[in-house]
């Protein structure tokens, strides 16, 4: 069973790194804001129009910049389960029948 748990763990760790590498995307205002992120939730850039910037409020800009960086970071939590779902899938395929207790 603590082999189990190890190799569980082992997995996770595997499955954060590659969310690491993974990039989403989160878009306000037909693309003229733009919000990079990792899978795992970092965001690593923000990229404004220039022309837009010089031309919206302040106020209206940081709504939008908002809107785009929860679009961002709702990919990556879309993303994130995936993989999560898929290595229980993986984890439970490797228990025989057991894995059929969870409708699976």
């Amino acid at each position: 069973m603590f082999d189990k748990l190890m190799a569980a763990q082992q997995k996770a760790d595997e499955i954060k790194k590659r969310l690491d590498t993974i990039s989403v995307y989160g878009e306000a205002e037909g693309g003229k804001i733009r919000i990079t992120a990792t899978a795992n939730k970092t965001v690593t850039a923000i990229d404004i129009e220039e022309e837009f910037h010089k031309t919206t409020d302040k106020e209206a800009l940081e709504e939008l910049l908002l809107t785009a960086i929860n679009k961002a970071l709702e990919q990556a939590e879309q993303v994130s389960a995936a993989e999560m779902q898929n290595m229980t899938k993986d984890m439970l395929g490797g228990l025989g029948g057991l894995g059929n207790l969870f409708g699976q």
